[in-house]
Formats: C-alpha cells, structure tokens, sequence
C-alpha cells in the first residue's frame, strides 16, 4: 500500500475561536474560516480542521471526551485508495466520499480517511548548519538565525500518536491491512509505525493504556530544523502557552521535539529533523526509560545577558 502519510486531522471543539487562535499562533495558516469551523494549513498543505463538536456532519466522537473525529492519509494514487477498499470492505464499511476520498475505522474505533496526496511542496530550503569539511554549507553571507524573521510556519503534517486499548490488535490492522511497517519499538508500550509509501521514521506510534484513555495523546508539525523549534517555542510561551515537555532531542528517530499543553484534549508538539528509513533497516527494541526517550532534555529560562545586574548564576541553574 503508497499510503504516504498523514495530510489532515479533524477535530471537533466546544471553543472553536480559540482552537483557531492556538493554531494560528502555533504556525499554521487559516486557508478558509468561519462561524462553522475552519481549515489550518502547513506550508505543504497538509492541516487541522476545526468544527463544532455539534456538527452533524462530523464522524461520531468517543465516548471518552477525545475530540479528534478523523485522522486523513494521503496515498500515491487511485490503485492504492482502490485497493484499500477492497481491503477494508472485507469485513467493516468503506464510505466512497463525493471529493473521491474514502472513509472507514480501525480496529481500535478511530474514523480514517483516505485521499490521493493533495501535498505540495513547500518551497522552502530547510535548515543548514555549518559543519567543517562537509560540502554541504550555508553560503558567505547566509544567516543561519534571524531574530527579526516574520511568523515561522510549520512544514508538513509529521505524526500522531494514538492511546489504544489492545495494542497488539492496533498494531496488526495498520501493518496486515495498510502495509504500514514497526521502525522500532518500546518494549511493552507499543511500535513506531511506517507508512509503505513514506522514508519517514513513523507517522504513527501507538501506547497500549486503558480503554477510558483511548485518544489522541499528542500530534505534531515539521518545522525547518532544531533553530526554528527552538525560536517558535520561545515565541509561542511569550504568547501564553504552556510547555509540556522540552525542548530536547528523542533517541528513536532523532527529532528535536517540544511539547505544549493545547486545547484539544491532548498535547501538541514541535518537530524537526526526524530520522528516515528504507526497508532494509531492522527495527530497534529498546525498554521505555528516560534515556531511551530522548538524547538530552535542555530547560527553558527567559533570555538574559551577563553584565552588571545580571541575577545571580543560581537564579537560572
């Protein structure tokens, strides 16, 4: 299966205007808006749809207050979204939607869509570091960090990860049905899991929990490299939100991550820089751990600079 990735998340919100504003103030662009709901997009496309938790026309919610109502995958063309029907019609209802996509559930009750990639490509160089002896380098005069630099805006739609009740069952729908892959694995928890048609170290990593916390624990956007996460996140505190967990660096599939408490019943994350795997790669299984988590974990504290009056060291330790 080409499925190549995720391109939309739908969520349904009580709060509709200040879902808007935290995605906006995050980085993504309103590409249509109003009282109904709207459309939040990252530079390729892919997005965030808003709309009343009301709205008849969304897919039902769970029971348990999670309030994402479809998770939309792209895939390479019409023989994949083909055969991902006749796969899935086997045994549960596929909907042919009137924009061509398709719609259905996965064994753990969470509504999917289907749709060829409407992704464009963004335009944009992503970061570059200058590294002795590696060809690859900022030319004379290029900055590497703008203080001054407009809003940032997010890449691409990363990865989602999913709370799951059985996630043995989770694990073989999304590899036995879709083609997707386990890149790696926390032991005992659950797999980092690959789309067939993606290089992307995962789009999906499920966490084995109880039934009452099935949902969505965090998704996240691409942002240009570690400078841009880092730069963001300041400026997303300065605004008023609170940070989760990070900035910092995870051990499996490398990218910097940092995480945000949002309002959308689950945390939002910051990324960059994510590992990419081909089919000849064997995939790791480490136990969860803080070391297995991530490669260093840095603290956030106010800018500052030394000089007279500066607080004293202790004051930022």
């Amino acid at each position: 299966m080409k499925i190549t990735g995720l391109e939309t998340l739908v969520f349904g919100v009580e709060d509709l205007a200040g879902c808007a504003q935290y995605l906006k103030d995050y980085g993504l662009v309103a590409a249509s808006e109003d009282a109904a709901g709207g459309r939040y997009e990252a530079l390729d496309g892919s997005a965030v749809e808003l709309a009343l938790a009301g709205d008849s026309k969304l897919p039902p919610a769970m029971p348990n207050g999670c309030l994402l109502r479809k998770t939309v995958l792209g895939v390479a063309d019409a023989a994949t979204l083909d055969a991902i029907a006749a796969e899935l019609g086997k045994d549960r209802d596929v909907q042919r939607l009137a924009d061509g996509s398709l719609e259905s559930v996965d064994d753990a009750g969470f509504t999917l869509g289907f749709q060829i990639s409407r992704k464009r490509d963004p335009g944009l160089p992503g970061e570059i570091a200058n590294v002795p002896g590696s060809p690859f380098q900022r030319p004379a005069n290029h900055l590497g960090v703008n203080a001054a630099v407009g809003q940032i805006l997010a890449r691409t739609l990363s990865h989602i990860v999913y709370f799951v009740p059985d996630v043995a069952k989770a694990e073989a729908f999304y590899v036995n049905r879709l083609g997707f892959r386990c890149t790696d694995r926390f032991t005992g928890v659950g797999p980092f899991l690959q789309p067939g048609g993606s290089l992307e170290h995962h789009s999906h990593f499920l966490i084995g929990a109880p039934e009452f916390m099935k949902g969505v624990e965090h998704f996240t956007f691409h942002f240009s490299g570690p400078t841009e996460v880092l730069q963001n996140g300041y400026r997303f505190i300065d605004k008023g939100y609170q940070a989760f967990w990070g900035p910092g660096r995870h051990q499996l599939g490398s990218n910097w991550f940092w995480y945000f408490n949002s309002p959308f019943a689950c945390h939002m994350e910051m990324d960059a820089d994510m590992d990419l795997h081909d089919n000849t790669w064997t995939a790791r299984e480490v136990p969860m751990g803080a070391d297995a988590s991530q490669a260093f974990l840095l603290g956030y504290r106010k800018k500052w600079m030394p000089g007279p009056g500066t607080p004293e060291a202790g004051d930022y330790a």
